[in-house]
């Protein structure tokens, strides 16, 4: 007899559908999966068995042909175990259903026990997309699939479960959607806490209200990784587009937390030093997002970046660039979103007190011309605000002066960012930072004051043509946090200070 159900595959973030066909004959008992299986796939031939018979059911003792179409692509995990059980189950009889508006996958154990599986969101939405509106998988992945709409999504424990549902014995309703699931910002972290450091914490808001590259220079102790862990606390509110788009990225790379199945605050990821290139932007024989992907809409922090690599820091130039990675493999090539803020930090020197105002550096003038270069002028052009943190002097610690906290700061990225919102409708930008060199002119109008500012600082600088383009987007940040549609001499005043300080530190170790 032979029965077919429908399934799901998943290479990369893409999705597609999958036919589960089972066709069982007489003969020497056997049971065969083709259709380009990997390792894991192959196994499901023990797992179906051994879950099938401790369920209750019977395994048919004849020639089992399992064919997953189409045959050409390559069909990798374990999430074809329960599609393949209901197949084996009508074709042998047992179940005397006809499900095909149905779409199976889950993975099972030797009991009977569905496990959750990777991807969960992304397959989900091309089962609605593809008109299948029965979306059946294991019971921890039912919140995370009933986020799309026009699905009706079924969660089960085990296959047993799941059999007495689709014969009517037993039936669940389907999930409810998850009400605007929230996750909270730490509260043990507020700028609040931080002390001093006026034109660094200017900088950072700068940064997250325009989605723009930080670099935050300055000896041991000032407070830098500080001011970074703070960042999320002032973050613009995610839309839904983008809440989906980074859930999605979480889901396939098996991070997702179960207890938010969407992720509605800006993802912020802290990679140590030691990371390879594949760790960092992505790869393996089957692709996985790396940190750069995993960071989407929001925030990449490298600390103590002259001690990354220099292969894994020039790893970033592509992605900063172009807001996604391409992994090209035997297989294919995929690509992955890496729309981030990155915020880097570091030291002048190795030693950490170059040009501290009271320590002495002990290092030689080749010491720090060498680290500093660990920093390549590439990799160094693309970071939007270069920012030096100072040490903090004894009256600014001791005072009893109350600092801005986060939420104040929050309150002015919101609105510029949603200024931002409403100017870029419908154009696919969401940030300034995102804008592209033909559209500059357009929404980066400046009063004449400011026009002869840049072009002055253009020729003494001398800046490249990206450094002109990232400090005009600064500048229309820096306006749209002071509520000006036009940029004003003092917004590229503003932008060209928190560019300027490679002069001071590259320059004068040449």
């Amino acid at each position: 007899m032979f029965a077919k159900v429908k399934s799901i595959g998943l290479y990369g973030l893409e999705s597609y559908m999958v036919e589960v066909e089972a066709d069982i004959s007489k003969g020497l008992p056997g049971f065969d999966i083709v259709g380009l299986p990997d390792a894991a796939v192959k196994e499901a031939r023990d797992r179906v068995r051994s879950a099938i018979k401790n369920c209750g059911f019977r395994f048919p003792n004849a020639r089992i042909t399992v064919n997953l179409a189409p045959a050409d692509l390559k069909k990798a995990g374990s999430l074809y175990d329960l599609p393949i059980s209901v197949a084996i189950l009508m074709a042998s009889g047992q179940l005397a259903i006809h499900p095909a508006t149905s779409v199976f996958i889950g993975e099972l154990s030797l009991d009977g026990k569905l496990r959750p599986i990777n991807g969960a969101l992304a397959m989900a939405i091309t089962a609605a997309e593809q008109g299948y509106p029965d979306f059946y998988l294991p019971k921890e992945n039912e919140q995370e699939a009933a986020v799309v709409d026009g699905l009706c999504v079924y969660g089960f424990s085990s296959l047993n479960a799941l059999l007495l549902h689709l014969t009517g014995l037993k039936p669940v309703e389907p999930a409810q959607k998850p009400q605007a699931p929230q996750q909270t910002i730490q509260e043990t972290l507020d700028f609040a806490d931080v002390k001093g450091q006026v034109l660094a914490k200017r900088a950072i808001e700068v940064a997250a209200a325009g989605g723009h590259n930080l670099l935050l220079i300055g000896p041991p102790g000032s407070g830098k990784s500080m001011l970074a862990k703070r960042i999320p606390t002032i973050l613009p509110e995610m839309t839904f587009e983008e809440s989906v788009e980074t859930t999605k990225i979480h889901s396939i790379a098996g991070v997702l937390d179960s207890g938010h199945p969407l992720i509605t605050t800006r993802p912020f990821r802290a990679p140590h030093h030691t990371i390879s290139v594949y760790g960092l932007t992505g790869g393996g024989a089957v692709p996985h997002p790396g940190e750069v992907s995993l960071a989407h809409n929001g925030v990449l922090f490298l600390d103590e970046l002259p001690e990354f690599g220099r292969g894994v820091t020039e790893s970033l130039r592509q992605p900063l660039e172009d807001g996604k990675v391409t992994i090209s493999r035997v297989a294919g090539t995929l690509t992955y979103p890496s729309s981030i803020m990155l915020v880097a930090a570091m030291n002048p020197c190795p030693c950490g007190f170059f040009g501290h105002p009271t320590r002495q550096c002990i290092c030689t003038p080749k010491m720090v011309h060498n680290y500093l270069n660990r920093i390549s002028g590439p990799m160094l052009d693309r970071m939007d605000l270069h920012i030096e943190v100072p040490p903090v002097d004894y009256e600014a610690l001791h005072t009893d002066a109350p600092e801005e906290p986060s939420s104040v700061i929050r309150e002015r990225v919101n609105r510029a960012r949603e200024r931002q919102r409403r100017r870029y409708e419908g154009t696919g930008i969401r940030c300034n930072a995102r804008l592209t060199p033909a559209v500059l002119q357009k929404y980066c109008p400046m009063s004449e004051d400011a026009s002869t500012v840049l072009s002055v600082a253009f020729e003494q600088l001398g800046m490249s043509a990206r450094a002109y383009d990232r400090l005009l987007k600064v500048a229309r940040t820096v306006a749209d946090l002071d509520e000006s549609d036009i940029i004003e001499r003092g917004h590229i005043s503003q932008a060209i200070q928190f560019r300027s300080l490679d002069r001071k530190y590259w320059g004068s170790t040449d």
